[in-house]
């Protein structure tokens, strides 16, 4: 019995992954379908409210991670890049420009529940994730 588990194992990983990847939207989608992504940051949480981003050398800094707050929470999330781009808050439609060394802050209140990511657009960096309940 079980060497027919071992045996079956790679076959249900497999089965697996198609059905992981087949049920994902593309990430394009995130802009409509908040939380549905193909990243995902696995930083720790925050209890914070606010977070302080810096973009350097295409390396985001704190890691990736994502804020947990409480639905209706204001959120602040400040944002310094060393090279243009645009930074999007997915679901509440949030976009800023980004000029090289100068920081940008995007100001929301946190209605709408869900996990919605926060991303430079042209380096395509998750930057970090919003988990609001």
């Amino acid at each position: 019995m079980r060497r027919a588990v071992v045996a079956l194992a790679p076959a249900l990983l497999l089965a697996l992954a198609c059905v992981l990847v087949a049920g994902c939207g593309p990430l394009s989608q995130t802009h409509h379908n908040p939380g549905n992504s193909h990243e995902v940051s696995t930083g720790e949480p925050s209890a914070r409210s606010n977070a302080a981003i810096v973009i350097a050398g295409g390396k985001v800094s704190p890691p990736s991670g994502w804020l947990e707050m409480a639905k209706g929470q204001p959120v602040s999330i400040t944002v310094t890049s060393d090279v243009a781009d645009e930074v999007h808050v997915h679901g509440y439609d949030l976009k800023a420009e980004l000029r090289p060394g100068e920081p940008v802050t995007l100001r929301f209140t946190a209605d709408l529940t869900g996990v919605f990511q926060v991303e430079a657009h042209r380096s395509k960096l998750v930057l970090t994730q919003v988990a609001v309940r």
